[in-house]
């Protein structure tokens, strides 16, 4: 274990070695530093390679520059392959062990274990750390998928942990990391790319092809197929590319598997069910719900399905018919989602409202519309608004050039500038 532990070293902040921190993203450090200082366990969660890895290394430099030792720091990434030599919580108990002889830490010690799904039994060892009143520890881990704190695990450490979901870039860190204007053209330019980090690193279009299609193939293979022993992987790529394609619209898996049986492929209402639910456990989709605004109540039947990050569209399947006003609708609810909000299809009578999003005491509904053309469009968009007739607050987004007065109360926003509104 001890040679084990010298590749340990090049990941860690020790000696003054600071290893790459990435684009800051402060709308996340700011909150999971704010949580510091306790015994609940810090989980990150998030799909693939939205940047998870480097947000826990933001949160260490953090630490250091607010004092904490950086030999009380250890970090480790399940995901490289110097690490492979973990293969369940024995052997990441161990490693933990070694560090405390090489480095015999005074004081607590902060852990940050990196995609630890991949460590067999890892919960009941960090369940054991952080509840530890000899050797006091902070624990911080992140995973991909969002079962790991289901089930009995939830049971384990209820009450001992906040959640912290992560997503892609949002245009405000997309004009930071570019050093673009907020404007209408940087937004449809972020619009046409995607939000993925590791996407502003490439050099060209053909780079971030591959490089999109190769986080695709790790999500399915990794987190679907090989965890649920997947038998039609096709099945399961096929019905990922319906829901690209059909993101923003209402649909039923009725009918995805209609659709199917249309192609020629004998498939099941079970099986299509249990796929998307597995390509929602790994956040590279999103379902949505239908919300009786009237009835206060979740309907069944119908939802929506919105893509993680639009570069699985712009960069995989282009060739399928998707408007400019479906990815707008898809970049809103990414950021109702990124701000914290709880997010729904409303319904009202034979009317539907795009987005009933909720935080806390805050209710919002939301249309979306990619331009604001004419009468017969503002009509369109602004009479579900309309047609609901509480108190709570009302925009209609789109990409307009200018900006519309406020009308019966529901305020008009320019879609570059949305995320200053609902935060």
């Amino acid at each position: 274990m001890e040679e084990n532990f010298e590749a340990l070293k090049k990941y860690n902040f020790w000696d003054n070695n600071y290893p790459e921190l990435g684009f800051p993203r402060d709308l996340y450090t700011n909150k999971i530093y704010e949580s510091t200082g306790n015994r609940l366990i810090k989980v990150l969660v998030g799909q693939r390679r939205v940047g998870k890895s480097y947000i826990l290394r933001q949160i260490i430099y953090r630490l250091i520059e607010g004092g904490v030792n950086n030999r009380n720091i250890i970090y480790i990434n399940k995901e490289f392959a110097d690490f492979d030599f973990i293969k369940d919580y024995k052997d990441l108990d161990m490693l933990i062990k070694v560090y405390r002889e090489e480095l015999n830490p005074e004081g607590k010690v902060w852990l940050f274990i990196d995609e630890i799904q991949n460590v067999e039994g890892w919960e009941h060892l960090i369940n054991s750390y952080s509840q530890d009143f000899v050797d006091s520890y902070e624990v911080f881990i992140s995973g991909s998928n969002s079962k790991m704190l289901s089930g009995e695990l939830a049971t384990l450490l209820s009450g001992r942990y906040i959640e912290f979901q992560i997503f892609p870039f949002s245009f405000n860190e997309y004009i930071g990391i570019t050093k673009k204007e907020n404007s209408k053209q940087s937004y449809i330019n972020y619009m046409e790319s995607g939000g993925l980090p590791e996407l502003f690193m490439l050099p060209n279009e053909e780079t971030k092809r591959n490089y999109i299609s190769a986080v695709k193939d790790t999500v399915l293979l990794r987190d679907i197929i090989q965890r649920h022993n997947i038998k039609d992987a096709k099945l399961l790529e096929d019905i990922f590319v319906y829901l690209v394609n059909n993101a923003s619209n209402l649909v039923s898996i009725t009918n995805i598997v209609n659709y199917f049986k249309g192609k020629g492929r004998n498939t099941t209402y079970d099986t299509v069910s249990n796929y998307i639910g597995y390509l929602e456990d790994s956040f590279i989709i999103h379902r949505v719900e239908r919300y009786d605004i009237r009835g206060k109540e979740i309907l069944s039947g119908n939802n929506k399905y919105y893509i993680n990050d639009l570069s699985f569209k712009n960069y995989l399947y282009q060739g399928f018919g998707y408007g400019v006003g479906y990815k707008l609708e898809n970049l809103i609810y990414l950021e109702l989602r990124r701000s914290g909000y709880e997010v729904y299809v409303g319904t009202f009578r034979d009317r539907e409202i795009d987005f009933v999003a909720k935080k806390e005491d805050r209710v919002v509904y939301i249309q979306s519309s990619y331009i604001l053309t004419d009468e017969q469009t503002i009509q369109r968009e602004y009479s579900p608004l309309e047609s609901v007739e509480d108190n709570y607050e009302k925009f209609v987004v789109s990409l307009d050039d200018i900006a519309f007065p406020s009308n019966k109360g529901i305020r008009h926003i320019q879609a570059w500038n949305f995320s200053n509104i609902i935060q």
